[in-house]
C-alpha cells in the first residue's frame, strides 16, 4: 500500500471510520481522545505527516508561516488520498463510510484531500482550517459534507482564509457546516459537541457562534 507511517485501531463495523491528521509536530494518537468523544466505537485510521520542518512531522511544506508551497500541498493531498484508498483494501474497509478528522495543518491537507480527491474522502470535520488552495479544480462535490470549527481570533488561521475555504466547497457543491467560536487556534468543546451532532447526522445551522 502507499506507505505513510500510520497506526490502525479496529472499531464497531456500523460506525464511520475516523482518518486522524495530526497538527503541525504531532503525531498519530494526537486526535485519539478527540476521536473517542466524536465517536467512541468507530475504527481509527491514524497516519503520520511525511513532511519534517526541523523535526516537527506535517503534512506539507511551508514557505512561511501562512504560506504554504501549494505543488507540495497538491503533491501530499495525492499522497494521503492514495494512501487512504490502499487503507480500505488492507484492512478490509471495502464501503465503509470514512470521515476525516483534522486539526490545524492536519485539518489543512483534509481540505485539500476534500477538494482534490473525492474519491478518497467525502466527509471531513476540520478543526482550525484555512484555505490550502489559491484555485482548487472544478471537482464535483456533490455528495461531499464538510464540517468547519474557526476561532474569530485564531491568528494563525484567519477567518477570511476559512470563509474562503467555504466558498471554495460550496462552490463545488459540497454541503458545509461552519461553526464559529470566540477563541483562537484551538478545538473548543462546543465545537466538539457541534461536530458530534454534524457526524452522527444532526444537523446543525449553517453558521452557529458559540
Amino acid at each position: 500500500m502507499t506507505e505513510l507511517e500510520h497506526k490502525y485501531v479496529e472499531g464497531a463495523a456500523d460506525e464511520p471510520v475516523l482518518l486522524l491528521l495530526h497538527g503541525t509536530g504531532g503525531g498519530p494518537d494526537d486526535l485519539v481522545p478527540l476521536a473517542r468523544q466524536l465517536s467512541p466505537a468507530s475504527a481509527l485510521l491514524a497516519p503520520a505527516g511525511p513532511v519534517s520542518e526541523h523535526g516537527a512531522a506535517r503534512w506539507f511544506r511551508r514557505l512561511a508561516e501562512g504560506v504554504f508551497d501549494h505543488e507540495d500541498v497538491v503533491f501530499r493531498a495525492n499522497q494521503l488520498a492514495d494512501f487512504v484508498l490502499a487503507s480500505r483494501e488492507a484492512y478490509d474497509l471495502g464501503d465503509r463510510r470514512l470521515v476525516a478528522i483534522g486539526f490545524s495543518n492536519g485539518a489543512n491537507i483534509a481540505a485539500a484531500v476534500t477538494l482534490l480527491r473525492p474519491d478518497a474522502v467525502r466527509e471531513s470535520a476540520l478543526f482550525a482550517a484555512m484555505s490550502p488552495l489559491p484555485e482548487p479544480p472544478r471537482e464535483d462535490l456533490s455528495g461531499t459534507r464538510v464540517f468547519l470549527s474557526n476561532g474569530e481570533h485564531d491568528p494563525m488561521a484567519p477567518l477570511a482564509s476559512a470563509e474562503t475555504l467555504v466558498r471554495d466547497l460550496r462552490e463545488r457543491g459540497a454541503d458545509v457546516v461552519a461553526h464559529r467560536h470566540p477563541g483562537g487556534h484551538q478545538v473548543t468543546g462546543n465545537g466538539l459537541v457541534a461536530a458530534a451532532g454534524w457526524l452522527n447526522g444532526g444537523r446543525a445551522e449553517q453558521s452557529t457562534r458559540t
